[in-house]
Protein backbone atom coordinates (compact mmCIF):
# COMPACT_ATOMS: atom_id res chain seq x y z
CA UNK A 1 0.00 0.00 0.00
CA UNK A 2 1.39 3.12 -0.85
CA UNK A 3 1.89 5.79 1.73
CA UNK A 4 1.45 9.04 -0.13
CA UNK A 5 0.14 11.21 2.88
CA UNK A 6 2.00 13.95 4.65
CA UNK A 7 -0.68 15.13 6.64
CA UNK A 8 -2.97 14.85 9.67
CA UNK A 9 -5.86 13.28 10.11
CA UNK A 10 -8.85 16.03 11.96
CA UNK A 11 -9.91 19.26 10.78
CA UNK A 12 -7.39 21.78 12.11
CA UNK A 13 -9.71 24.71 13.15
CA UNK A 14 -8.67 28.56 12.74
CA UNK A 15 -7.96 29.59 16.21
CA UNK A 16 -7.03 25.68 17.50
CA UNK A 17 -3.47 26.84 18.59
CA UNK A 18 -4.75 29.88 20.47
CA UNK A 19 -6.40 27.34 22.19
CA UNK A 20 -4.73 24.82 22.82
CA UNK A 21 -2.41 27.72 24.40
CA UNK A 22 -4.94 28.37 26.53
CA UNK A 23 -6.32 25.93 27.50
CA UNK A 24 -4.05 22.92 26.80
CA UNK A 25 -0.91 24.16 27.29
CA UNK A 26 1.91 23.15 30.55
CA UNK A 27 1.01 19.94 30.74
CA UNK A 28 -0.70 17.55 32.63
CA UNK A 29 0.00 17.32 36.68
CA UNK A 30 -1.23 13.51 36.57
CA UNK A 31 1.77 11.22 35.85
CA UNK A 32 1.93 9.47 32.93
CA UNK A 33 1.91 6.10 33.97
CA UNK A 34 -1.04 3.83 33.87
CA UNK A 35 -2.12 0.60 36.04
CA UNK A 36 -4.17 -2.33 34.85
CA UNK A 37 -7.12 -1.23 37.08
CA UNK A 38 -8.68 1.28 34.72
CA UNK A 39 -8.27 2.85 31.13
CA UNK A 40 -9.88 5.89 30.10
CA UNK A 41 -10.54 6.46 25.96
CA UNK A 42 -11.66 9.62 24.65
CA UNK A 43 -13.66 8.87 21.28
CA UNK A 44 -16.05 10.05 18.90
CA UNK A 45 -19.30 7.77 19.03
CA UNK A 46 -22.30 8.15 16.83
CA UNK A 47 -24.38 4.87 18.08
CA UNK A 48 -27.48 5.31 20.15
CA UNK A 49 -27.59 1.39 20.91
CA UNK A 50 -24.87 -1.71 20.88
CA UNK A 51 -27.00 -3.91 18.22
CA UNK A 52 -24.12 -4.96 15.53
CA UNK A 53 -27.06 -5.19 13.00
CA UNK A 54 -28.48 -1.38 13.63
CA UNK A 55 -27.36 1.38 11.38
CA UNK A 56 -23.35 1.58 11.21
CA UNK A 57 -23.42 0.91 15.17
CA UNK A 58 -21.38 -2.60 14.73
CA UNK A 59 -18.12 -0.34 14.11
CA UNK A 60 -18.58 0.85 17.91
CA UNK A 61 -19.26 -2.34 18.98
CA UNK A 62 -16.00 -3.46 17.75
CA UNK A 63 -13.86 -0.32 18.56
CA UNK A 64 -14.66 -0.71 22.03
CA UNK A 65 -13.26 -4.03 22.24
CA UNK A 66 -16.75 -5.80 22.60
CA UNK A 67 -17.02 -7.72 19.40
CA UNK A 68 -15.26 -9.69 17.06
CA UNK A 69 -15.58 -11.13 13.58
CA UNK A 70 -14.14 -14.62 11.92
CA UNK A 71 -11.33 -12.55 9.70
CA UNK A 72 -9.52 -9.37 10.53
CA UNK A 73 -7.37 -6.67 8.83
CA UNK A 74 -3.15 -6.54 9.12
CA UNK A 75 -1.51 -3.31 8.84
CA UNK A 76 -1.52 -4.02 5.14
CA UNK A 77 -5.14 -4.84 4.99
CA UNK A 78 -4.45 -8.13 4.06
CA UNK A 79 -7.52 -10.28 5.52
CA UNK A 80 -5.90 -12.40 8.29
CA UNK A 81 -7.34 -15.45 10.59
CA UNK A 82 -9.56 -13.87 13.93
CA UNK A 83 -12.52 -16.50 15.17
CA UNK A 84 -11.94 -18.85 12.18
CA UNK A 85 -8.35 -20.31 12.59
CA UNK A 86 -8.08 -21.03 8.67
CA UNK A 87 -10.28 -21.18 5.08
CA UNK A 88 -10.50 -22.70 1.92
CA UNK A 89 -12.73 -22.34 -1.29
CA UNK A 90 -14.05 -24.37 -3.81
CA UNK A 91 -12.57 -25.31 -7.15
CA UNK A 92 -15.79 -23.96 -8.35
CA UNK A 93 -15.04 -20.44 -6.64
CA UNK A 94 -18.40 -20.94 -4.78
CA UNK A 95 -17.97 -22.38 -1.70
CA UNK A 96 -15.88 -21.71 1.55
CA UNK A 97 -14.89 -23.35 4.44
CA UNK A 98 -14.02 -21.36 7.59
CA UNK A 99 -12.69 -23.24 10.48
CA UNK A 100 -14.13 -22.02 13.53
CA UNK A 101 -10.86 -21.86 16.63
CA UNK A 102 -11.80 -24.63 19.30
CA UNK A 103 -10.25 -22.04 21.77
CA UNK A 104 -12.79 -19.15 21.05
CA UNK A 105 -15.73 -18.35 24.07
CA UNK A 106 -18.17 -15.91 24.37
CA UNK A 107 -17.73 -13.60 27.75
CA UNK A 108 -20.52 -15.81 29.46
CA UNK A 109 -18.52 -19.19 28.71
CA UNK A 110 -20.31 -20.61 25.94
CA UNK A 111 -18.35 -22.20 23.31
CA UNK A 112 -18.37 -20.73 19.43
CA UNK A 113 -19.24 -23.19 17.28
CA UNK A 114 -20.45 -23.19 13.75
CA UNK A 115 -23.69 -23.43 14.00
CA UNK A 116 -23.72 -20.06 16.46
CA UNK A 117 -21.54 -18.62 13.75
CA UNK A 118 -24.45 -19.57 11.13
CA UNK A 119 -27.02 -18.29 13.23
CA UNK A 120 -25.49 -14.84 13.90
CA UNK A 121 -24.55 -14.35 10.32
CA UNK A 122 -28.05 -14.84 9.69
CA UNK A 123 -29.23 -12.50 12.02
CA UNK A 124 -27.13 -10.52 10.26
CA UNK A 125 -28.77 -10.60 7.34
CA UNK A 126 -32.35 -10.69 8.41
CA UNK A 127 -31.97 -7.44 10.29
CA UNK A 128 -29.41 -5.16 8.13
CA UNK A 129 -30.74 -4.15 4.40
CA UNK A 130 -26.31 -3.34 3.71
CA UNK A 131 -25.80 -7.50 4.50
CA UNK A 132 -27.18 -8.16 0.76
CA UNK A 133 -25.15 -5.40 -0.32
CA UNK A 134 -21.99 -6.35 0.41
CA UNK A 135 -22.35 -10.50 -0.55
CA UNK A 136 -25.06 -13.01 -1.10
CA UNK A 137 -25.04 -16.60 -0.43
CA UNK A 138 -27.09 -19.53 -1.68
CA UNK A 139 -26.44 -21.09 1.57
CA UNK A 140 -24.89 -21.08 4.90
CA UNK A 141 -24.25 -24.55 7.42
CA UNK A 142 -22.34 -26.04 9.69
CA UNK A 143 -20.78 -29.31 9.78
CA UNK A 144 -17.96 -29.49 13.48
CA UNK A 145 -16.60 -26.57 13.62
CA UNK A 146 -16.54 -25.86 10.19
CA UNK A 147 -18.71 -23.35 8.74
CA UNK A 148 -19.63 -23.58 4.80
CA UNK A 149 -20.91 -20.72 2.91
CA UNK A 150 -21.60 -21.02 -0.42
CA UNK A 151 -22.08 -17.63 -2.35
CA UNK A 152 -24.43 -16.89 -5.18
CA UNK A 153 -21.83 -16.18 -7.33
CA UNK A 154 -18.34 -16.23 -6.94
CA UNK A 155 -16.58 -13.60 -4.74
CA UNK A 156 -12.98 -13.28 -4.57
CA UNK A 157 -13.08 -10.96 -1.46
CA UNK A 158 -15.21 -13.15 1.09
CA UNK A 159 -13.09 -13.31 3.38
CA UNK A 160 -12.29 -9.42 3.88
CA UNK A 161 -16.05 -8.83 3.53
CA UNK A 162 -16.58 -11.29 6.46
CA UNK A 163 -14.04 -8.82 8.41
CA UNK A 164 -16.84 -5.87 7.95
CA UNK A 165 -17.96 -5.36 11.72
CA UNK A 166 -21.07 -5.57 10.42
CA UNK A 167 -20.48 -9.45 10.55
CA UNK A 168 -19.40 -9.21 14.33
CA UNK A 169 -20.45 -12.55 15.31
CA UNK A 170 -22.64 -13.03 18.71
CA UNK A 171 -24.08 -15.43 20.92
CA UNK A 172 -27.35 -16.13 19.62
CA UNK A 173 -28.35 -18.73 22.37
CA UNK A 174 -28.83 -15.67 24.98
CA UNK A 175 -32.42 -14.80 24.05
CA UNK A 176 -33.31 -12.49 27.47
CA UNK A 177 -31.19 -9.71 26.95
CA UNK A 178 -31.95 -6.48 25.64
CA UNK A 179 -29.37 -6.06 22.81
CA UNK A 180 -29.80 -2.43 22.08
CA UNK A 181 -29.42 -1.64 26.02
CA UNK A 182 -26.96 -4.11 27.32
CA UNK A 183 -24.47 -5.08 23.99
CA UNK A 184 -24.58 -8.18 22.29
CA UNK A 185 -23.01 -11.18 24.17
CA UNK A 186 -19.34 -11.59 22.13
CA UNK A 187 -16.01 -12.72 22.01
CA UNK A 188 -13.81 -9.65 22.38
CA UNK A 189 -11.23 -8.56 25.31
CA UNK A 190 -13.86 -6.40 27.04
CA UNK A 191 -17.29 -6.89 28.00
CA UNK A 192 -20.49 -4.22 28.50
CA UNK A 193 -21.23 -2.98 32.15
CA UNK A 194 -23.22 -0.07 31.29
CA UNK A 195 -23.81 1.88 27.91
CA UNK A 196 -24.69 4.93 27.12
CA UNK A 197 -23.98 7.58 24.17
CA UNK A 198 -22.23 9.49 26.05
CA UNK A 199 -20.34 7.13 28.10
CA UNK A 200 -19.74 3.54 27.78
CA UNK A 201 -17.91 1.57 30.92
CA UNK A 202 -16.63 -1.70 29.69
CA UNK A 203 -15.12 -4.58 32.23
CA UNK A 204 -12.37 -7.32 31.10
CA UNK A 205 -13.89 -10.36 29.83
CA UNK A 206 -13.03 -13.23 32.07
CA UNK A 207 -13.29 -15.65 29.32
CA UNK A 208 -11.10 -14.12 27.00
CA UNK A 209 -10.02 -16.63 24.81
CA UNK A 210 -6.93 -14.53 22.99
CA UNK A 211 -4.47 -14.12 26.27
CA UNK A 212 -4.44 -11.97 29.04
CA UNK A 213 -7.33 -9.04 28.97
CA UNK A 214 -4.58 -5.92 30.16
CA UNK A 215 -7.04 -3.47 32.11
CA UNK A 216 -9.90 -5.20 34.35
CA UNK A 217 -12.10 -1.60 33.24
CA UNK A 218 -12.01 0.68 30.57
CA UNK A 219 -14.55 4.54 30.50
CA UNK A 220 -14.89 5.38 27.28
CA UNK A 221 -16.40 9.19 27.45
CA UNK A 222 -17.93 10.81 24.29
CA UNK A 223 -15.42 13.75 23.08
CA UNK A 224 -17.17 14.69 19.53
CA UNK A 225 -14.97 17.61 19.76
CA UNK A 226 -11.46 17.08 18.66
CA UNK A 227 -9.92 19.78 20.63
CA UNK A 228 -12.13 19.05 24.03
CA UNK A 229 -10.46 15.21 23.67
CA UNK A 230 -6.77 16.87 23.65
CA UNK A 231 -7.68 18.77 26.34
CA UNK A 232 -8.92 15.99 28.20
CA UNK A 233 -5.56 14.07 27.62
CA UNK A 234 -3.58 16.90 28.59
CA UNK A 235 -5.13 17.40 31.60
CA UNK A 236 -4.67 13.74 32.34
CA UNK A 237 -8.91 13.18 32.33
CA UNK A 238 -8.46 10.05 29.38
CA UNK A 239 -5.02 7.95 29.05
CA UNK A 240 -5.51 8.00 25.27
CA UNK A 241 -7.61 9.79 22.73
CA UNK A 242 -8.52 8.94 18.99
CA UNK A 243 -8.30 11.76 16.05
CA UNK A 244 -6.67 14.64 18.18
CA UNK A 245 -6.99 17.63 15.52
CA UNK A 246 -3.53 18.49 13.65
CA UNK A 247 -3.21 21.33 14.94
CA UNK A 248 -3.27 20.06 17.97
CA UNK A 249 -0.73 17.46 17.94
CA UNK A 250 2.23 19.30 18.41
CA UNK A 251 1.25 19.50 21.71
CA UNK A 252 2.11 15.73 22.12
CA UNK A 253 5.23 15.84 20.66
CA UNK A 254 7.65 15.16 24.16
CA UNK A 255 8.01 11.33 23.41
CA UNK A 256 8.51 11.01 27.30
CA UNK A 257 5.30 12.06 27.86
CA UNK A 258 3.17 10.74 24.49
CA UNK A 259 3.17 8.29 21.99
CA UNK A 260 1.56 9.51 19.11
CA UNK A 261 0.31 6.97 16.19
CA UNK A 262 -0.75 8.58 12.87
CA UNK A 263 -1.06 6.47 9.72
CA UNK A 264 -2.54 7.08 6.03
CA UNK A 265 -6.27 6.85 6.62
CA UNK A 266 -8.28 4.76 3.51
CA UNK A 267 -10.66 7.38 3.88
CA UNK A 268 -12.21 10.10 1.55
CA UNK A 269 -14.68 13.30 2.49
CA UNK A 270 -17.21 13.49 -0.17
CA UNK A 271 -20.63 14.47 -0.59
CA UNK A 272 -23.04 12.42 -2.73
CA UNK A 273 -24.91 14.60 -5.27
CA UNK A 274 -28.78 13.49 -5.94
CA UNK A 275 -29.46 13.44 -9.63
CA UNK A 276 -33.26 12.01 -9.44
CA UNK A 277 -35.64 13.49 -11.86
CA UNK A 278 -37.05 16.79 -10.68
CA UNK A 279 -33.80 17.59 -8.29
CA UNK A 280 -31.74 20.57 -9.09
CA UNK A 281 -28.53 18.78 -9.73
CA UNK A 282 -30.31 16.51 -12.37
CA UNK A 283 -29.21 18.35 -15.01
CA UNK A 284 -25.66 17.09 -15.14
CA UNK A 285 -24.16 21.02 -16.43
CA UNK A 286 -25.58 22.19 -12.95
CA UNK A 287 -23.64 19.54 -11.25
CA UNK A 288 -20.61 20.34 -13.11
CA UNK A 289 -21.05 23.78 -12.66
CA UNK A 290 -21.36 23.74 -8.98
CA UNK A 291 -18.27 20.99 -8.67
CA UNK A 292 -16.23 23.62 -11.03
CA UNK A 293 -16.82 26.44 -8.42
CA UNK A 294 -15.38 24.78 -5.24
CA UNK A 295 -12.26 25.77 -4.73
CA UNK A 296 -10.99 22.50 -2.76
CA UNK A 297 -7.29 23.18 -2.95
CA UNK A 298 -7.95 26.10 -0.89
CA UNK A 299 -9.85 24.83 1.18
CA UNK A 300 -7.53 22.06 2.45
CA UNK A 301 -4.36 23.93 2.29
CA UNK A 302 -5.89 27.10 3.53
CA UNK A 303 -8.94 26.25 5.71
CA UNK A 304 -7.49 23.15 7.01
CA UNK A 305 -4.36 24.08 7.24
CA UNK A 306 -2.89 21.39 5.01
CA UNK A 307 -4.37 18.80 6.77
CA UNK A 308 -5.96 17.13 4.21
CA UNK A 309 -4.90 16.66 0.49
CA UNK A 310 -6.97 17.88 -1.96
CA UNK A 311 -10.38 16.05 -3.56
CA UNK A 312 -10.40 14.54 -6.61
CA UNK A 313 -11.08 10.97 -7.01
CA UNK A 314 -13.25 8.24 -5.59
CA UNK A 315 -10.71 6.45 -4.07
CA UNK A 316 -7.78 8.35 -1.87
CA UNK A 317 -4.28 8.61 -3.05
CA UNK A 318 -3.35 6.29 0.12
CA UNK A 319 -4.77 3.11 -1.72
CA UNK A 320 -3.01 2.36 -4.97
CA UNK A 321 -5.58 2.22 -7.33
CA UNK A 322 -4.97 5.49 -10.06
CA UNK A 323 -5.22 8.37 -8.36
CA UNK A 324 -2.43 10.29 -10.17
CA UNK A 325 -4.00 8.61 -14.01
CA UNK A 326 -7.51 9.71 -13.09
CA UNK A 327 -8.65 12.68 -14.93
CA UNK A 328 -11.08 15.48 -13.38
CA UNK A 329 -13.16 16.90 -16.11
CA UNK A 330 -14.52 19.24 -13.09
CA UNK A 331 -11.70 20.55 -11.77
CA UNK A 332 -11.86 24.28 -10.28
CA UNK A 333 -12.67 26.72 -13.24
CA UNK A 334 -15.76 29.15 -11.41
CA UNK A 335 -15.89 31.30 -14.74
CA UNK A 336 -16.77 28.38 -16.59
CA UNK A 337 -19.35 26.99 -13.75
CA UNK A 338 -20.55 30.62 -14.54
CA UNK A 339 -21.05 29.72 -18.48
CA UNK A 340 -22.56 26.30 -17.54
CA UNK A 341 -25.29 27.59 -15.83
CA UNK A 342 -26.42 30.32 -18.13
CA UNK A 343 -26.23 27.16 -20.96
CA UNK A 344 -28.41 25.32 -18.53
CA UNK A 345 -31.12 28.06 -18.63
CA UNK A 346 -30.41 29.59 -15.29
CA UNK A 347 -29.28 33.29 -15.10
CA UNK A 348 -30.11 35.73 -12.30
CA UNK A 349 -33.18 38.15 -14.22
CA UNK A 350 -34.11 40.10 -10.52
CA UNK A 351 -30.52 40.58 -9.27
CA UNK A 352 -30.86 38.72 -6.00
CA UNK A 353 -27.39 37.57 -6.53
CA UNK A 354 -28.91 33.81 -7.59
CA UNK A 355 -29.49 32.55 -11.02
CA UNK A 356 -32.97 31.39 -11.42
CA UNK A 357 -35.40 29.85 -13.84
CA UNK A 358 -38.96 30.05 -14.38
CA UNK A 359 -39.30 32.44 -11.55
CA UNK A 360 -37.54 30.05 -8.91
CA UNK A 361 -33.76 30.76 -7.68
CA UNK A 362 -31.64 27.55 -7.79
CA UNK A 363 -31.28 26.26 -4.28
CA UNK A 364 -29.75 22.93 -2.92
CA UNK A 365 -29.90 21.58 0.50
CA UNK A 366 -26.72 20.55 1.86
CA UNK A 367 -26.80 17.89 4.74
CA UNK A 368 -23.90 17.58 7.04
CA UNK A 369 -23.43 16.85 10.50
CA UNK A 370 -20.90 18.38 13.32
CA UNK A 371 -18.92 15.19 14.89
CA UNK A 372 -15.95 15.35 12.45
CA UNK A 373 -14.62 18.96 12.12
CA UNK A 374 -13.70 19.09 8.82
CA UNK A 375 -17.30 19.02 7.68
CA UNK A 376 -19.09 21.67 8.45
CA UNK A 377 -16.53 23.42 7.28
CA UNK A 378 -16.50 22.18 3.98
CA UNK A 379 -20.26 22.79 3.86
CA UNK A 380 -19.69 26.54 4.58
CA UNK A 381 -17.32 26.52 1.92
CA UNK A 382 -19.42 25.17 -0.33
CA UNK A 383 -22.16 27.72 0.47
CA UNK A 384 -19.93 30.73 0.13
CA UNK A 385 -18.53 29.30 -3.46
CA UNK A 386 -21.64 28.65 -4.57
CA UNK A 387 -23.15 31.89 -3.98
CA UNK A 388 -20.20 33.62 -6.29
CA UNK A 389 -21.93 32.05 -9.05
CA UNK A 390 -25.30 32.31 -8.05
CA UNK A 391 -26.60 29.54 -6.43
CA UNK A 392 -28.04 29.36 -3.31
CA UNK A 393 -26.82 26.71 -0.52
CA UNK A 394 -29.17 26.23 2.51
CA UNK A 395 -27.53 24.37 5.35
CA UNK A 396 -28.67 21.51 6.91
CA UNK A 397 -26.54 20.00 10.18
CA UNK A 398 -28.53 17.03 11.88
CA UNK A 399 -27.53 14.25 14.30
CA UNK A 400 -25.63 11.54 12.83
CA UNK A 401 -27.97 9.12 13.46
CA UNK A 402 -30.80 10.68 11.41
CA UNK A 403 -27.84 10.70 8.34
CA UNK A 404 -28.06 7.44 7.44
CA UNK A 405 -31.99 7.28 6.83
CA UNK A 406 -31.73 10.60 5.39
CA UNK A 407 -29.48 9.30 2.77
CA UNK A 408 -31.26 5.73 1.88
CA UNK A 409 -34.76 8.12 1.95
CA UNK A 410 -32.95 10.85 -0.32
CA UNK A 411 -34.14 13.59 1.59
CA UNK A 412 -31.25 15.47 0.64
CA UNK A 413 -29.61 17.56 -2.62
CA UNK A 414 -26.08 17.12 -1.17
CA UNK A 415 -25.43 14.35 1.86
CA UNK A 416 -21.13 14.87 3.49
CA UNK A 417 -19.76 11.86 4.78
CA UNK A 418 -15.89 11.00 5.97
CA UNK A 419 -16.01 7.34 4.51
CA UNK A 420 -13.39 4.36 4.62
CA UNK A 421 -13.28 3.14 0.86
CA UNK A 422 -11.86 -0.07 1.85
CA UNK A 423 -13.44 -1.36 4.24
CA UNK A 424 -13.71 -5.37 2.87
CA UNK A 425 -10.12 -5.21 1.99
CA UNK A 426 -10.56 -3.01 -1.22
CA UNK A 427 -12.71 -0.78 -2.77
CA UNK A 428 -14.77 -2.77 -4.40
CA UNK A 429 -18.07 -2.73 -1.79
CA UNK A 430 -17.77 1.08 -1.31
CA UNK A 431 -18.04 2.23 -5.29
CA UNK A 432 -20.81 -0.05 -5.51
CA UNK A 433 -22.57 0.94 -2.21
CA UNK A 434 -22.85 4.49 -3.45
CA UNK A 435 -22.98 4.03 -7.46
CA UNK A 436 -23.69 0.93 -8.93
CA UNK A 437 -27.81 0.89 -9.67
CA UNK A 438 -30.39 0.66 -6.73
CA UNK A 439 -32.36 -2.03 -8.53
CA UNK A 440 -35.51 -2.99 -5.98
CA UNK A 441 -33.47 -1.30 -3.27
CA UNK A 442 -30.10 -3.57 -3.91
CA UNK A 443 -27.90 -0.56 -2.97
CA UNK A 444 -29.85 1.13 -0.43
CA UNK A 445 -27.13 3.76 -0.05
CA UNK A 446 -27.33 4.89 -3.44
CA UNK A 447 -30.31 6.80 -3.26
CA UNK A 448 -29.04 9.89 -5.75
CA UNK A 449 -30.98 8.32 -8.61
CA UNK A 450 -27.25 7.66 -10.41
CA UNK A 451 -26.96 5.10 -12.78
CA UNK A 452 -24.88 3.95 -15.38
CA UNK A 453 -24.77 0.73 -17.42
CA UNK A 454 -20.87 0.91 -18.31
CA UNK A 455 -19.71 1.30 -14.62
CA UNK A 456 -22.55 -1.41 -13.55
CA UNK A 457 -21.20 -3.99 -16.13
CA UNK A 458 -17.54 -3.21 -15.16
CA UNK A 459 -19.02 -3.64 -11.19
CA UNK A 460 -20.17 -7.37 -12.53
CA UNK A 461 -16.98 -8.22 -13.84
CA UNK A 462 -15.15 -7.38 -10.90
CA UNK A 463 -17.63 -9.08 -8.89
CA UNK A 464 -16.35 -12.35 -9.99
CA UNK A 465 -12.75 -11.22 -10.77
CA UNK A 466 -9.89 -12.92 -8.59
CA UNK A 467 -6.89 -11.64 -10.66
CA UNK A 468 -5.60 -8.71 -8.68
CA UNK A 469 -4.21 -6.86 -11.70
CA UNK A 470 -7.50 -6.69 -13.35
CA UNK A 471 -9.28 -5.83 -10.21
CA UNK A 472 -7.48 -2.78 -10.03
CA UNK A 473 -7.70 -2.07 -13.63
CA UNK A 474 -11.77 -2.56 -13.50
CA UNK A 475 -11.81 -0.26 -10.42
CA UNK A 476 -10.04 2.68 -12.03
CA UNK A 477 -12.10 2.66 -15.35
CA UNK A 478 -15.45 2.73 -12.37
CA UNK A 479 -13.47 5.92 -10.87
CA UNK A 480 -13.44 7.64 -14.05
CA UNK A 481 -17.01 7.04 -14.98
CA UNK A 482 -17.93 8.99 -11.94
CA UNK A 483 -15.42 11.43 -12.76
CA UNK A 484 -16.88 12.02 -16.17
CA UNK A 485 -20.17 11.93 -14.61
CA UNK A 486 -19.99 14.27 -11.67
CA UNK A 487 -21.62 12.14 -9.32
CA UNK A 488 -20.21 13.94 -6.20
CA UNK A 489 -17.68 16.26 -4.73
CA UNK A 490 -14.60 14.88 -3.46
CA UNK A 491 -13.37 17.41 -1.15
CA UNK A 492 -10.12 15.69 0.41
CA UNK A 493 -8.54 12.84 2.09
CA UNK A 494 -7.00 12.86 5.78
CA UNK A 495 -4.77 10.97 7.76
CA UNK A 496 -5.96 9.05 11.21
CA UNK A 497 -4.12 8.85 14.63
CA UNK A 498 -4.25 8.02 17.95
CA UNK A 499 -2.37 9.73 20.70
CA UNK A 500 -1.90 8.34 24.19
CA UNK A 501 0.06 8.30 27.54
CA UNK A 502 3.67 7.27 27.70
CA UNK A 503 2.65 4.71 30.61
CA UNK A 504 0.79 2.81 27.47
CA UNK A 505 2.21 -0.09 25.06
CA UNK A 506 0.32 -0.63 21.93
CA UNK A 507 -1.91 2.40 21.33
CA UNK A 508 -1.47 1.82 17.40
CA UNK A 509 -4.33 2.98 14.65
CA UNK A 510 -4.56 1.27 11.82
CA UNK A 511 -5.71 1.44 8.56
CA UNK A 512 -9.14 -0.16 9.18
CA UNK A 513 -10.08 1.99 12.04
CA UNK A 514 -12.50 -0.56 13.20
CA UNK A 515 -9.70 -1.58 16.04
CA UNK A 516 -9.59 0.97 18.79
CA UNK A 517 -9.56 -0.72 22.35
CA UNK A 518 -7.70 -3.84 21.70
CA UNK A 519 -6.17 -6.64 23.84
CA UNK A 520 -2.35 -5.02 23.09
CA UNK A 521 -3.36 -1.60 24.01
CA UNK A 522 -1.81 -2.16 27.98
CA UNK A 523 0.19 -0.85 30.82
CA UNK A 524 3.77 0.03 30.03
CA UNK A 525 5.94 -2.12 32.06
Amino acid sequence: MKKLFKISAAAAMIGVLALAASGCGGGSSKKANVTNEMVKFGVTNFADNLDPADNFFSWVVMRYGLGECLVKFDNKMNATPWLADKWSISDDKLTWTFHINDKVKFSNGDKLTAEIAKESLERTFKLSNRAQSIFQYAEIKADGQNLIIKTKNPTPSLPGMLADPLFIIIDTKVKDRDIKKQGPICTGPYAVKTYSKAKAVMVANPNYWDGAVPFKNAEIPTIDDPNTRAMALQKGEIDFAINIAAGDLQLFKDKAKYNISEIASLRTVLAQINMNEGKPLHDPKVRAALIQCLDRVTYNKVLLKDTFIPGKAPVPPSLDYGFDQLKDPNAYNPENAKKLLAEAGWKDTNGDGYVDKNGKNLEIDFVFYSGRAELPLYAEATQADAKKIGIKVNMKNVDYNVLDPMRQKGQFDLIISNILTANTGDPEVYLNWYWKSNINGSQPQNSTGYSNPKFDALSDKLAVEFDPAKRRQYMIEMQQILLDDGVALFFGYPKTNMVSKAGLVNANIYPADYYWLTKDIAPKN
